[in-house]
């Protein structure tokens, strides 16, 4: 019976595709540092950029990406052939206390510029409400198409990350700029041109409460915390969290751009927090490189960075739903990372490898530590992409909620068997 309905379906997307309006044929071209020029014709916002020039291979999720603040100032080019089939979506929802109001990960688009090799002039879903080239000319974001972007992407993982300029119009006439005319992104505190200004609460009913020290926390962080009934206070990155940390159950610490070395503020502030004080805490991406230097582990910056949906991950030691000797397929999106030193900081052991490139995807405090604190590179919650570390967020906040509901009961000793017993987990969906 289904196979009857299968022939009609591409003929039912066709006819429900919806126009997205002629795309300019204004010539355009992306030069790079080190000298390679890609032609192609813009799209979106007819202006030229500078930014740093990077690589996707997630193969959906574009506009998520796009509005992912750890894009800010790059110039992002997609290795899938075609983007911009499904269309952009409306990028808001009803904004109540236990939610952020946006449908994808923050209110705009925050990279620089994208190049596709082919941006679809029609697109079909039932969400869309306008083209891929709309949306970027509404938020003044240039696009080039019909680039070789698997010529771009073989350049960039053999040479590496490098800055680039997109040159649109009349500009593709002009000579390219020479090397120190390229504008460096993360010669910027990027950070604080993403992070929240004042703070702000959501759920605030939610039955443990956490503080969020803003980086440039994507949207679906924030809602994986309050999906877990969690009451979420969002605060700026460099807000000295010693000041009220006695009134929180957790904190964690969002993604980023950039980087980190900008924020040693807020590293400074983490060094006493994780002397002083011993509830759960747990950071991703950035936040993740802000508790290893608070640590004592040095950042760096990778050649090529990791960017895509499909990067392995392997455990090495176990932690609530995570089990060592597992390889979990994750998210990623940075360009720093910690080093992994020997012997490592006192307290402190690796918890992820990368399987490709063997780069540290995560830390942990040691059990006889006496602390409870994770970081992880990757991120647990992407939207979309896998989801096979999604649990640490059920993990993070039961941990929370366990410490709230028996610390001032319990030893230390039965503290500890009472939270490493699975059947005392509360997991929540």
């Amino acid at each position: 019976m289904i196979h009857r309905y299968i022939p009609r379906i591409p003929r039912l997307a066709r006819s429900l595709a919806t126009p997205s309006g002629p795309i300019t044929a204004a010539p355009a071209t992306l030069h790079l540092k080190t000298g390679e020029s890609f032609h192609g014709r813009s799209f979106g916002a007819p202006k030229s950029i500078f930014g740093e020039t990077v690589f996707s291979t997630s193969i959906t999720s574009y506009t998520e990406s796009m509005t992912d603040p750890s894009y800010r100032g790059q110039i992002l080019v997609f290795t899938t052939p075609m983007i911009g089939n499904y269309g952009v979506p409306v990028n808001e929802t009803a904004c109540d206390s236990r939610d952020v109001g946006v449908v994808l990960e923050s209110q705009k688009i925050q990279c620089a510029a994208v190049i596709v090799g082919d941006v679809a002039e029609k697109f079909s879903h039932y969400t869309a409400v306008e083209s891929l080239s709309s949306w970027c000319k509404r938020y003044g974001v240039p696009g080039i198409t019909g680039v070789d972007t698997r010529a771009i992407t073989t350049l960039l993982r053999d040479q590496g990350t490098t800055l680039g300029r997109v040159a649109i119009g009349s500009d593709v006439l002009k000579v390219a700029p020479k090397e120190n005319e390229y504008w460096d992104p993360t010669t910027e505190n990027l950070v604080d041109q993403v992070s929240t200004k004042a703070p702000y609460v959501l759920n605030p009913s939610g039955s443990v409460k956490i503080a969020v020290l803003d980086f440039g926390a994507k949207a679906n962080i924030l809602r994986s915390l309050v999906r877990r009934d969690a009451a979420v206070t969002v605060l700026p990155w460099n807000f000295n969290f010693n000041t009220i940390r006695e009134q929180y159950d957790g904190l964690f610490l969002s993604n980023g751009p950039g980087d980190p070395s900008h924020c040693k503020e807020a590293v400074v502030h983490l060094r006493t927090t994780l002397k002083e004080w011993n509830k759960p805490i747990f950071g991703i991406c950035m936040g993740h490189q802000i508790i290893g230097m608070a640590a004592g582990l040095d950042a760096y910056r990778m050649t090529f960075g990791n960017r895509g949906h499909n990067q392995p991950v392997l455990a090495l030691a176990s932690s609530g739903s995570i089990k060592a000797g597992r390889v979990y397929v994750t998210s990623q999106n940075h360009q720093y990372a910690l080093k992994l030193q020997d012997p490592f900081p006192e307290g402190w052991e690796p918890f992820f490898i990368n399987c490709n490139d063997s780069s540290v995807e995560g830390i942990k405090s040691t059990e006889s530590s006496g602390k409870r604190v994770w970081g992880v590179q990757f991120h647990p919650e992407s939207a979309g992409g896998p989801l096979d570390t999604i649990e640490m967020f059920a993990d993070f906040v039961s941990e929370c909620r366990a410490l709230k509901d028996h610390v001032g009961q319990a030893s230390k000793q039965d503290w500890n068997a009472y939270v490493e017993t699975p059947a005392r987990r509360v997991a929540y969906a």
